[in-house]
């Protein structure tokens, strides 16, 4: 039996007693929050919005894909800033590899680009030893890139969260090791009472976040035993590409205590090969949310201190 959208939005929300985020209390306790852009050296307008995000927003850290075509542009942007955070934004997915497609020909096309269909990529990665391995050397491979910058890692993630894969996480975990990784995401993003018009929407946000908790469980797991930092709660995942002011409005006077994240894809305006899969994207509105003076007096008013990874 399916529920279309007409009869759930008739259900009252007592009815769907589930356990989300609802409205914090002030506990006299800092609300700590990471404001991180990821895809940093992907295209110069996202390099743009990073750096100046920083300088006149609230945005804390960035995460850098150093495989990218403008990474060269964002290290020199990075080195500018020295207040800036900067993790390592792995990417095995959607995007190009660090190491020639002839060294991991079971990862990349000839072309050295990794498959968009993350389905059938995770699939192989459980049940194909030389994959695994090509896997660990292409890792090793960006963090060496990373390294070669000379900037200090602040953290690590992943280009559409493929640390989620055990495969892809116990990969990056025994490679992170030898460069110092103390800190990684974890994508769990609780449902947020703010963010929730209609039960459909709760459901599926719901529903969502329980799919990953046992992916997300068995990170922190490791995580701990390892001595490696995490976030408690992170934003972004239900709403990426579009976090712009309204969302940030909803979020920011409802972070829970802990160590929140927040992650966006600002952009001060589109550039050539955008990836279709993202031409939705609002890059400007999450740019402009950023520098918004709104934004600053809500961190001020409900006394949230922004931070990174490094400095918790």
């Amino acid at each position: 039996m399916s529920l279309s959208g007409q009869s759930l939005s008739a259900l009252p929300l007592n009815i769907l007693n589930l356990n989300i985020i609802s409205p914090s209390t002030n506990s006299g306790a800092p609300k700590k929050l990471i404001v991180t852009g990821d895809d940093f050296g992907l295209s110069v307008p996202i390099n743009e919005a990073v750096s100046q995000s920083h300088q006149k927003g609230i945005l804390t850290s960035t995460s850098l894909m150093v495989a990218a075509p403008e990474v060269d542009d964002a290290v020199a942007r990075a080195r500018e800033l020295p207040t800036l955070n900067v993790g390592l934004h792995l990417v095995l997915s959607n995007g190009r590899s660090c190491l020639p497609a002839s060294d991991i020909p079971d990862l990349v096309n000839a072309d050295g680009k990794f498959s968009n269909n993350l389905v059938i990529s995770g699939f192989k990665m459980f049940f194909m030893a030389k994959m695994k391995q090509q896997l660990k050397d292409e890792i090793r491979a960006q963090f060496e890139a990373f390294k070669a910058t000379g900037l200090r890692l602040d953290h690590v993630n992943t280009h559409n969260h493929m640390h989620l894969h055990p495969t892809v996480f116990d990969a990056i975990i025994e490679v992170g090791k030898d460069y110092g990784m103390n800190a990684v995401r974890v994508p769990e993003e609780k449902p947020l009472k703010a963010l929730i018009d209609n039960n459909k929407v709760k459901i599926t946000k719901y529903a969502s976040w329980l799919f990953l908790k046992p992916f997300t469980s068995r990170m922190k797991k490791q995580l701990r035993e390892n001595n490696i930092k995490f976030n408690t709660n992170i934003f972004g995942l239900h709403h990426t590409g579009h976090m712009n002011l309204d969302t940030l409005v909803r979020i920011l006077p409802n972070l829970e205590d802990g160590l929140s994240e927040i992650y966006l894809h600002p952009a001060t305006g589109q550039w050539d090969d955008i990836d279709p899969a993202v031409k939705d994207y609002e890059f400007e509105a999450e740019y402009k949310a950023l520098i918004h003076p709104r934004i600053k007096r809500i961190i001020e008013k409900f006394s949230i201190e922004l931070t990174s990874f490094h400095e918790t």
